[in-house]
């Protein structure tokens, strides 16, 4: 009885983590600038990410291996979004400043910003 819940949970958690990390693929490709873009990939990451090792931890029981994927889930947790920061930093430093205006209204998601977009200056 105990089996089917686990697969049940590590199931649900796996479509779960597939979700996200879709859902951030598809934010990647849609979103107007590169600031927006790192956003959508850097949370749905990470997220997608975990969810998806904690339905492998549920699959492996007590072991050796789920110890190995509980320190691969804390290594995740704090590498993912500090790398996301040091590359928008870089970005940021870089001089690529974040492009406001309006999208083109075709519905092109992802496309080129409309041509009154200004640049945030600092």
């Amino acid at each position: 009885m105990i089996d089917i819940v686990l697969d049940i949970a590590s199931g649900l958690l796996l479509a779960a983590g597939c979700f996200f990390v879709l859902i951030g693929a598809i934010g990647v490709l849609r979103l107007p600038d590169f600031y927006t873009r790192m956003h959508a990939a850097g949370v749905t990451d990470t997220l997608g990410a975990e969810l998806i090792l904690l339905a492998m931890i549920l699959q492996a029981g007590f072991s050796l291996v789920t110890v190995k994927l509980v320190a691969i889930l804390f290594f995740l947790f704090f590498t993912s979004p500090t790398s996301t920061h040091a590359v928008a930093n870089a970005a940021w430093t870089a001089g690529l400043r974040p492009l406001l205006g309006k999208r083109l209204e075709k519905g092109e998601g992802g496309g080129p910003v409309s041509d009154d977009a200004q640049e945030v200056t600092r």
